[in-house]
């Protein structure tokens, strides 16, 4: 099994770099930051993206998207990780449509169009505590009438505060359900929280909030299935980002190396360096690698799949992380100053490693797969 992009996957990379680094580079993020967006991410972009066909990767042609696979997904999902773009991308996109994709209704799943052209954003509202953990869920979902009533707390649900809709992830007597709700609804209350990225998130609080049976996304109890399929792709995509991120910090760091002289000679010069950054490049192409195979392994349904997201996941969160430390090291004092990006690829590593589990997470579910 080959573990790198196809022809066809390549030109979608380079359509994808393209539209971002002209679009929406680095100065795109500090425009959103530094005027305190409201929103804090660009509607217009995101319909722009749409049109690109970027918005609806996975989503069925049928259904307006590009009917592409994982790996495709994680493509555009790495290019967004090299320019730090905010975007409900990996929310909208992938999480809350491959919800909808694989459970929807007829009706549920006629957001699927809109996602694809950019014209709605819907969010998974999953995570309770610090820490990613989805088999632990004490949001309720309590039958009323013809319908549920939901009580509970959500946190880092990506882009909550302008989603369209809100997929929920509760607890019913019968298991697991995933509930689409009008964040409009009353009861509903949602909090923007600015992360230390300058990404998006929110905190939202359901007291009493009603929906009606057609909110169920599948079967009553039958949502855990669904939540582990959008979680496993999400963590695929979300490693490819942090690759994406890492590779760009590392490329940063190597244009730094080749110009900032030291005692007369460039400190690309230096051997130490030199060693420290071919050990780099291995690992980053390794981590590269265990992500292209995650989503190869979601594209073919394979039983392995689950774990190889998990792999690739904490192998890319690992080695970005080196990634942006290495970064700061060898630009020196300056490296954390605003006025050098490198510093804002350490914050979105942070927060990518911490999205849908961190390396922690990840290896503890892979040990107990296998027994330990």
């Amino acid at each position: 099994m080959p573990l790198i992009l196809t022809e066809e996957q390549t030109m979608l990379q380079d359509a994808a770099d393209g539209f971002l680094n002209e679009r929406a580079p680095i100065a795109h993020l500090r425009k959103l930051r530094d005027e305190r967006d409201a929103d804090g991410v660009s509607r217009d972009l995101w319909r722009a993206f749409g049109e690109m066909g970027f918005a609806g990767v996975i989503i069925p042609e049928a259904l307006g998207g590009m009917g592409l696979g994982a790996v495709e997904a994680g493509v555009i999902a790495e290019s967004l990780g090299r320019t730090l773009t905010p975007s409900p991308y990996l929310g909208s996109s992938i999480l809350a449509a491959k919800v909808l994709i694989d459970g929807g209704s007829q009706v549920q799943q006629a957001w699927l169009p809109r996602i694809a052209a950019g014209e709605a954003i819907l969010s998974l509202a999953v995570e309770e505590g610090a820490k990613h953990a989805p088999s632990r869920i004490t949001t309720r979902a309590e039958r009323a009438g013809n319908g549920f009533r939901l009580n509970g707390a959500k946190a880092f649900v990506l882009d909550g505060h302008v989603a369209d809709a809100l997929i929920v992830v509760a607890t019913a007597e019968e298991g697991t359900t995933l509930l689409l709700v009008d964040p409009a609804t009353a009861g509903v209350d949602i909090e923007r929280t600015v992360m230390v990225d300058a990404h998006n998130a929110a905190r939202i609080t359901l007291t009493d909030v009603a929906v009606d049976a057609d909110a169920v996304i599948g079967a009553v109890g039958g949502g855990e299935a669904l939540l582990d399929g959008a979680l496993n792709l999400g963590r695929a995509c979300a490693a490819s980002s942090l690759t994406g991120a890492g590779d760009q910090a590392f490329k940063t760091t190597m244009d730094y190396l080749r110009t900032r002289k030291q005692f007369g000679k460039l400190i690309g010069e230096f051997q130490a360096l030199q060693h420290r950054a071919a050990h780099l490049f291995s690992e980053l192409e390794l981590a590269r690698a265990a992500t292209i195979g995650a989503q190869i392994a979601i594209d073919e349904g394979r039983e392995d799949a689950p774990l190889a997201a998990s792999i690739a996941k904490a192998k890319a969160g690992r080695v970005a992380e080196l990634a942006v430390q290495e970064a700061v090291q060898m630009h020196g004092g300056v490296g954390m100053t605003d006025d050098f990006d490198v510093g804002l690829f350490m914050k979105r590593v942070r927060v990518l490693n911490e999205l849908l589990g961190d390396a922690g997470f990840h290896a503890e579910r892979v040990a107990r797969a296998q027994g330990f």
